[in-house]
């Protein structure tokens, strides 16, 4: 809880006149458990890092420009930005000048429910409803929806973000209308910037209601034209899968992860993972020892966990689940060196014998170990031998 936080009450006792905003007091104020706690104080910023220094607590000037200074209390980092005003918006960022008037901060922030304060003694700062949508589980821009949309585009996945966590009723029409409207500034944004809120979006414990208005005003087609539908999602859900936006790209995109991957742009391990989910054999519910062992000689259990709940039918595999957790995984127990040691010379030769024996090992269910692979090795170069080859 903010109240019992010593660190922000150290952080208070220097800048009495900061608040805390945004999502720690719309979390506070949900009941829900709070992460990060930004500050917000009318003190420039040069300012408030001189108080921070005096009271000998380490400032970072992470953002100067747009007046955010990071106080590094025990480890834990605190934004403090100082109250602005925008000057400029172009759609994805913005030139800011400071002011010392918390309602015209609060005007430039993207929803109610956002631009609530909360000041020292408890007392909570809402200029425009926030804390009514937030009790009727409604997002809702600040002022007008258009406007804080074309300030910076992303907001329209924003919207959907929140949508997925705080939505409890039917969505705000002015804001599906602007969105629907305007979905066409997305493709002005970095792929990173997309990526990124896709990945927050498909982060909520039920996505589903926000994926379904992504696809009816068009958004999802833009943004994730890959998608094939979300009844693959919808049974990923039902199913009881973990909420990992990275399972659930895969259930929406099948096997389109190179267009995705090269579009968006995503992390080398992001894609291996995907790829690997869409490529790993689909296992039946009642897969014998040697199928599993098969299968993991090939593949780590963690992916042919990602895989089972993708499963075309609809048996229960959490059995199979539990089978692929506790199996130890099976490694074939040759090495390049082996083959030296019994007079393979080093080449291509090494790697065509080392396969034909590990094709041996799994028709035996990779059970035989390394000195009965060692002999088939022999055998195999033997045979080799005798045949001229």
């Amino acid at each position: 809880m903010i109240a019992d936080d010593p660190q922000l009450e150290r952080l208070w006792t220097v800048l009495p006149e900061a608040r805390v905003v945004g999502g720690a007091v719309r979390d506070r104020l949900a009941g829900r458990p709070i992460s990060d706690i930004d500050l917000a104080s009318p003190l420039p910023p040069e300012a408030v890092a001189t108080r921070l220094a005096k009271a000998g607590i380490r400032a970072v000037p992470t953002g100067l420009d747009h007046g955010t200074i990071t106080a590094v209390l025990d480890g834990r980092h605190f934004e403090i930005t100082t109250l602005r005003r925008d000057l400029e918006t172009d759609g994805r960022h913005a030139v800011v000048a400071f002011t010392d008037d918390w309602r015209e901060d609060a005007a430039r922030r993207d929803f109610t429910i956002n631009a609530m304060s909360m000041a020292r003694d408890g007392t909570i700062h809402d200029y425009f409803g926030g804390r009514d949508d937030l009790a009727a589980g409604i997002v809702r821009f600040v002022g007008d929806p258009t406007t804080r949309i074309q300030e910076d585009f992303l907001r329209i996945l924003r919207f959907f973000r929140f949508h997925a966590r705080y939505e409890a009723g039917p969505p705000d029409q002015a804001a599906v209308a602007a969105i629907r409207a305007l979905k066409g500034g997305l493709a002005r944004l970095s792929a990173e910037r997309v990526w990124q809120e896709i990945k927050r979006i498909l982060a909520a414990p039920d996505p589903l209601a926000a994926l379904n208005l992504m696809a009816e005003t068009g958004v999802l087609q833009v943004v994730l034209p890959e998608a094939a539908g979300i009844m693959a999602l919808q049974r990923l859900q039902t199913r009881g899968a973990p909420a990992d936006p990275l399972l659930r790209v895969a259930a929406l995109i099948g096997g389109a992860v190179r267009p995705l991957a090269r579009r968006l742009r995503l992390a080398e391990a992001e894609r291996a993972r995907l790829e690997a989910i869409a490529t790993a054999p689909d296992l039946a519910a009642d897969a014998g020892e040697a199928v599993l062992r098969h299968a993991l000689a090939d593949w780590p259990a963690e992916t042919l966990i990602d895989r089972s709940w993708l499963a075309a039918d609809d048996a229960d595999r959490s059995a199979l689940r539990a089978r692929l957790a506790t199996m130890e995984r099976p490694v074939f127990p040759l090495k390049g060196r082996d083959a030296v040691a019994i007079g393979v010379a080093p080449g291509p030769a090494i790697g065509a014998a080392l396969a034909a024996v590990r094709r041996w090992w799994m028709a035996h269910d990779c059970l035989p170990d390394g000195d009965a692979c060692r002999a088939e090795l022999r055998r195999h170069l033997a045979s080799q031998d005798a045949s001229g080859r």
